[in-house]
């Protein structure tokens, strides 16, 4: 991508500039479900909520003005780091839509992308915006049945494709679309040309040589209350659903988020990330593209493999001044750090847990009074054990380690704030455009996910006793409707337009969130108990540190039962799991005088020591259960772990517990095939 003079690049020939006063909301319509629909915004009168509404394009225009120098995108080619500037940034996308143009794409059509992240991916993600299109994200894990669905729905004239492997999954369905006037392959060469088939080279070319005209009519017409981005659910409940967002959903809601952690503009300090989780998901969108270009950081690609073992490479060259990463991350994490501590010396050790017991100690006493002085004990610990271990994860820069999209264990929390790494929950949902509540340094609680992000408001609806009720969220960042689907919208915004979540939560009197279960995973059991299952999971995680997940049972059933998995090695290249154990779950068996090295030694209750053990863990977790009702009286280990590949988990390693209930039905319903006794401490529940 050629330097380009500022004013050229930002001001083509014949383009026109809509100034944004004349940009107003529309009145009246709440929600559409109409791919060419507008809304009116929930502005307010004052602060955030009154900004002026922007789009895509001035939202990007204005960031290469200002920015126009600096950094917006690296990416690794070789050994060496390219670089893309905003100003070339801009024109790229420019082109982009003028290619997309010329290939036919229709106003409020989509543009679907399937691939691991790269400057393609974003150039080709803003391009159909500018152009007028939906930019819409395909998993890359999706079958060839899933892609259709997707591509359908949004009535996709171009797929925009990664590599041969995901190219064969749109081969197979091309011809169920009738909209497809295009495909275009973004990385290696093509093993075959194909008529509208199209490299990523001569996808721009087609751009570079068309006029302006078209395209800047287009950008004029556009209003911020438009959909410009389509973001499909993972579809664990049925159907996956489009959830349109508008252009002031991203353009607001990324200067909100970045008002609220307070994220520093390039002409001051420039921000960098590392783009790495799914593209196709609300959160990572946000982060790498929105959120970091509203203040002109600098967004660098992590490689393909990054979740099979070489993000901390990356994160080490490039030293992010914010890091978002999902709860297996940190797990992941967490997991190598303590089997790398294992071997280290005595010594070692016994500075390391010193340091730790300071750091946590004085992390959550930060916690209640953050402009608390730091005590001479927790400085020492910083230079000797925590400085490092922030430099050895990359993050020695990092003021912002972020947390989200499923639900972290205590254990990680506190794991990581004992090395003087807060992880900073954030919550929210695609149809709040990613970010609702957030914690940051001087507002934050253990297992909080923070407060809510400025012009944002949360209520609790049908509060219980406790003050648990559905969280509810109001604010520009709520989305505008299910491509039509209008049936769905009555669960998702009641008449007085709050988005209800669908998850469980009360506010403390700091008004800081604490979630504590979402309605549909709420266990009922025959009795009539209601029994949220996230907490007792993660309780006997952290009591049986071998597991990797744990699933609860019990909706209409008499007693609760649970489905383990253990933590095993992962094939670096189709990331399933092995049958192999992990080195930190070995060690873990010897302890107890177990020789097993394999799930398959341990599954099924094969090994008696581990099978023992857990027992004991899942005694232990009942002896705090609030009723007999919440007691775990069976459990089975499963012969492998869940994985993304397997099904069982989201792309955000969310568990997806419909799936697992229909894999794995047959062990389930021999939970149940006869009732057992009782438990008591004298009579522990047995397996």
């Amino acid at each position: 991508m050629g330097a380009l003079p500022l004013t050229s690049a930002l001001c083509p020939a014949g383009s026109t500039q809509r100034p944004s006063s004349l940009y107003l909301p529309s009145r009246g319509a709440s929600w559409t479900t109409l791919r060419d629909g507008e809304v009116e915004l929930r502005m307010g009168d004052s602060g955030l909520e009154a900004e002026p509404p922007l789009t895509v394009h001035q939202a990007l225009s204005r960031a290469a003005e200002r920015f126009g120098g600096h950094t917006a995108l690296s990416w690794r080619e070789g050994e060496r780091w390219k670089t893309c500037s905003y100003v070339e940034y801009y024109q790229a996308c420019r082109t982009a839509a003028r290619s997309f143009l010329k290939l036919g794409l229709e106003r409020y059509h989509g543009v679907g992308i399937l691939g691991f992240n790269s400057p393609e991916w974003f150039i080709a993600d803003i391009g159909a915006i500018l152009a007028g299109g939906f930019a819409v994200g395909i998993y890359t894990t999706n079958s060839p049945e899933a892609c259709l669905y997707v591509a359908e729905n949004c009535q996709a004239n171009v797929l925009v494709v990664e590599n041969h492997k995901q190219l064969q999954k749109i081969l197979q369905i091309q011809d169920k679309l009738p909209h497809l006037k295009a495909i275009i392959q973004y990385k290696d060469a093509l093993k075959e040309k194909k008529p509208n088939l199209y490299t990523w080279e001569e996808f721009m070319e087609l751009g570079r040589s068309e006029p302006d005209t078209q395209l800047d009519d287009v950008i004029a017409s556009q209003k911020p209350n438009q959909c410009c981005t389509l973001i499909y659910t993972s579809g664990t409940t049925g159907q996956p659903k489009g959830v349109m967002l508008s252009h002031d959903n991203l353009t607001w809601t990324a200067l909100a988020t970045a008002h609220h952690v307070r994220l520093t503009d390039a002409d001051q300090s420039q921000e960098m990330v590392v783009s790495y989780l799914p593209l196709s998901h609300v959160a990572a969108q946000m982060v790498d593209i929105w959120i970091t270009m509203r203040v002109g950081g600098a967004t660098y690609f992590a490689q393909p493999d990054a979740l099979k073992g070489s993000l901390v490479d990356t994160l080490r060259e490039v030293r992010p001044t914010a890091f978002m990463g999902v709860p297996r991350v940190w797990e992941k994490m967490q997991e190598k750090m303590k089997v790398v501590g294992a071997k280290s010396s005595a010594v070692r050790r016994k500075v390391a847990t010193w340091a730790k017991d300071v750091g946590l100690h004085t992390n959550l006493s930060k916690m209640e009074s953050p402009m608390a002085h730091d005590p001479l004990n927790y400085r020492v610990a910083k230079r000797l054990v925590f400085r490092k271990v922030r430099k050895a994860l990359g993050l020695d820069r990092c003021t912002r380690c972020y947390t989200g999209a499923a639900p972290i264990t205590t254990d990680t929390l506190q794991f990581f704030l004992s090395l003087d790494i807060p992880l900073f929950e954030l919550y929210g949902m695609s149809e709040s455009t990613g970010p609702h509540t957030i914690s940051r340094q001087d507002a934050q609680r253990l297992t909080s996910c923070g407060k809510v992000i400025s012009g944002c408001k949360t209520k609790i609806s049908s509060p219980d006793a406790e003050g648990i009720g559905e969280v509810c969220f109001w604010g520009r960042h709520v989305f505008m409707g299910y491509l039509n689907m209008a049936d769905k919208m009555e669960e998702a915004l009641d008449t007085d337009g709050w988005l209800h979540s669908g998850d469980l939560g009360k506010l403390d009197r700091d008004d800081f969130l604490f979630i504590t279960g979402r309605i549909k995973e709420l266990i009922i059991t025959a009795g009539g108990e209601n029994v949220p299952p996230v907490p007792i999971e993660d309780a006997v995680k952290e009591a049986v540190p071998i597991i990797s997940n744990a699933m609860l049972i019990g909706d209409k059933k008499k007693f609760l039962s649970m489905l383990l998995t253990l933590k095993c090695k992962v094939n670096p290249d189709t990331g399933i799991s092995e049958d192999e154990l992990t080195p930190e779950a070995v060690e873990w068996c010897r302890k107890l005088g177990s020789t097993s090295t394999r799930v398959s030694e341990i599954a099924g209750g094969r090994d008696r020591l581990v099978h023992a053990a857990i027992q004991e863990g899942i005694n232990s977790v009942n002896e705090k259960a609030t009723s007999n009702a919440q007691r775990i009286q069976k459990f089975t280990v499963l012969e492998t772990d869940f994985s993304i590949q397997g099904g069982e988990l989201g792309p955000t390693m969310k568990l997806k517990r419909l799936v697992v209930m229909k894999m794995y039905k047959e062990q389930i319903d021999h939970f149940y095939k006869e009732v057992p006794t009782p438990s008591t401490p004298d009579n522990p529940p047995s397996k």
